[in-house]
């Protein structure tokens, strides 16, 4: 969540997401039209971009050197593509490969995969977990849990009755959230156990297609994102035996009396009354467009930043403690020279009377050199641990040093 990357019909831009107020262009090339996937690896000069001119081939580049690192043809359209330090994922309709990120060589091929036409699958950015997942079943919500670094399936999961819609693991690779056509129950499984752990329900009374799915990196929030006008942040949270004892409220008492109802009731009942309501909402101006949503960190505040297809930004506050409606700050134009004078008239005036987000908001005018604590746009480790020499094996993917990679531990 440090950098955003778009493809247009020119080619792609990628951008640094350090500051609420000013929206850094790190890089743009004019070089293949029509690019429809742009991956970046974190904050690498590592880019791998997919054309519509030449769907069935990966271009790999090393953007700051403007070279092209290889390329890869495969049998049909490329739909997706994931890749973390260790391994990278082409998806296509009815098979996945899985490469080596260090020298790019193809490990392994999984044919045969149920007919995957919008490419859905998702890869642990964290690669000691390598795990990849999948759909299991065209006609069901089945997962199939791959662990990308002993190249062997983990287990399934029945994760939902209909087809999948979206698939998103947390920072560590510990937990894995998914969705279903419907889009209206959201599950979290432990990884690679595939046990249940939360169920949120987005809405009950229409079905919507969730686009977009991602925990925050702490893993506290979850945030779901549709072809509605609506954002779902939901919090991560269980009630345990170590924790405080809540205050004695009507609310509270209820709570585990249903808690302790669900030990008696049928499955289906009881899986009602654990489903928690969004702990906050965003309510986006526009509806029906596709969007990607991100909960990061950015001037030490949390943000929920939604980028949406027609080449907008959107930063808004959101408050940990409280939750409830978040409010924008911000509106960037992706698609502009990136000038601050042409965004100056997106400037949003903080309401009366003030909210917790609009406070912080006029705090957070000052740039940030950071987005987390760790590593900086210019590729130089401020702290924390960064990946030593020997772990990147020769070959063609030469990145200008190791200092290009976030700290191993997040």
């Amino acid at each position: 969540c440090s950098s955003l990357a778009i493809g247009t019909t020119t080619g792609y831009r990628l951008f640094s997401l350090s500051s609420v107020e000013q929206l850094d262009q790190v890089h743009e090339s004019n070089e293949i039209p029509d690019v429809y996937i742009v991956e970046r690896l974190f904050s690498s000069s590592l880019v791998v971009v997919v054309s519509h001119a030449k769907p069935q081939q990966m271009n790999v580049y090393h953007f700051k050197k403007g070279t092209e690192i290889c390329n890869y043809s495969y049998s049909s359209k490329i739909l997706s593509i994931r890749l973390n330090r260790q391994r990278l994922v082409v998806c296509l309709e009815e098979s996945i490969y899985i490469h080596n990120i260090k020298d790019m060589k193809l490990l392994k091929t999984i044919l045969d995969t149920p007919p995957n036409p919008t490419g859905l699958c998702a890869l642990s950015i964290n690669h000691a977990n390598s795990y990849l997942a999948y759909p299991g079943s065209a006609t069901s919500g089945e997962i199939v849990l791959y662990d990308g670094n002993t190249l062997k399936t983990a287990c399934t999961i029945p994760a939902h009755d209909g087809p999948l819609a979206a698939l998103t693991f947390n920072s560590t690779g510990s937990k894995l959230a998914s969705a279903s056509e419907k889009g209206t129950v959201i599950r979290v499984f432990s990884i690679p156990g595939g046990q249940k752990l939360y169920e949120f329900r987005r809405g009950m009374k229409r079905y919507v297609n969730i686009s977009s799915l991602v925990f925050s990196m702490d893993s506290q929030f979850l945030c779901a994102s549709s072809n509605t006008e609506t954002v779902h942040i939901f919090k991560l949270e269980h009630l345990t035996d170590s924790r405080p004892e809540e205050p004695p409220t009507w609310s509270g008492y209820m709570g585990k009396m249903f808690q302790a109802a669900t030990n008696y009731l049928p499955a289906q009942v009881s899986g009602m009354m654990s489903q928690d309501r969004a702990f906050a909402t965003v309510r986006l101006n526009i509806s029906g467009q596709r969007n990607i949503c991100a909960l990061s960190t950015i001037q030490k505040l949390p943000r929920l930043l939604v980028t949406t297809s027609d080449g907008h930004l959107y930063i808004y506050n959101l408050d940990p403690q409280d939750g409830g409606e978040c409010v924008l700050i911000k509106n960037h134009s992706l698609l502009g020279q990136g000038k601050m004078e042409e965004n100056k008239e997106n400037d949003l005036q903080p309401p009366v009377p003030q909210s917790y987000a609009a406070t912080v908001a006029r705090q957070s005018t000052v740039p940030s050199t950071s987005t987390m604590p760790g590593y900086s746009e210019d590729g130089g480790a401020l702290r924390g641990e960064v990946i030593p020499e020997h772990e990147f094996a020769t070959g063609p993917v030469c990145l200008d040093d190791e200092n290009e990679f976030p700290p191993v531990s997040i």
